[in-house]
């Protein structure tokens, strides 16, 4: 059910005619309605008599007008809805949204330009994985295309490969020294910097481990390594005391004086 409902999610249209209006085509058409958009509902004359038959493909034709509609309205806010003043059937909307957004080419040109703008100042930020900022990079790089930018996967590549955080460095380095960055696909970039954040997040993470058991020993034990456990109670002050002789020092490994004791 959770594919089903991805799979049928309602585009919503953000400005980008071109990609708006070919994922829109794409769930019209999946759903089996897109004649809908072209045909719209043919209605009988008045007076005209029906077959039971002729009758139940009306209704279901009606019913699926009304069904095409509403994903057109679900996928308009209330700005664009409200600019589309003849609203009789789909194919009108469909035609008026078209002519609107999608045949105007300095409205096309001034919306590339955003988006050129928009790719020139990604960058990835120092919270972001690496599936994170691919999604950011691909969805600017693929409005773009649709409007008509040459945009081939060796910009895309480079453009992420001079964007990444500092921890990406020697990842870097190696992928332009080993490999022909212009012939490398964007999948095979992603999976070798998905393969190194991987092993990067183990590293720090064992070596945070490390750190954690070294802190917990120092509290525990002090400066030094006891090798037997206090010797019984001193008499007069009522202190403990113990033997110093059994500690070993941090610093220098001799017996008999803690770190911050040591003469070396």
């Amino acid at each position: 059910m959770g594919e089903e409902k991805s799979y049928f999610q309602i585009p919503h249209f953000d400005g980008h005619y071109d990609h708006w209006s070919e994922l829109m085509e794409n769930l019209i058409r999946a759903k089996g309605l897109w004649h809908i958009i072209e045909q719209g509902v043919i209605e009988p004359k008045v007076g005209a008599t029906l077959t039971e038959a002729q009758q139940k493909l009306l209704d279901t034709n009606r019913t699926k007008y009304y069904q095409v509609k509403h994903l057109l309205f679900q996928a308009l806010d209330q700005e664009v809805f409200e600019q589309i003043l003849d609203r009789r059937s789909s194919k009108i909307i469909w035609e008026s949204m078209k002519a609107k957004f999608g045949g105007n080419s300095k409205v096309k040109k001034s919306l590339l330009n955003s988006l050129r703008r928009e790719f020139e100042i990604l960058a990835m930020k120092n919270e972001e994985s690496v599936t994170e900022y691919f999604g950011r990079v691909m969805a600017v790089s693929n409005k773009m295309r649709s409007n008509g930018e040459d945009m081939p996967d060796s910009k895309i590549v480079e453009k992420i490969l001079r964007t990444l955080t500092e921890r990406f460095t020697y990842i870097v380095i190696s992928i332009e020294e080993a490999q022909d960055t212009d012939n490398m696909s964007i999948d095979e970039l992603q999976s070798s910097l998905v393969v190194h954040e991987q092993k990067f997040k183990r590293s720090v993470g064992e070596v945070e481990d490390h750190v954690l058991k070294v802190d917990e020993y120092s509290s525990t034990r002090g400066r030094g390594r006891g090798r037997s456990s206090y010797r019984g109670r001193g008499r007069g002050s009522g202190r403990s005391s113990f033997d110093k002789s059994t500690i070993e020092c941090y610093k220098c490994h001799a017996l008999g004086h803690f770190q911050y004791e040591c003469p070396k």
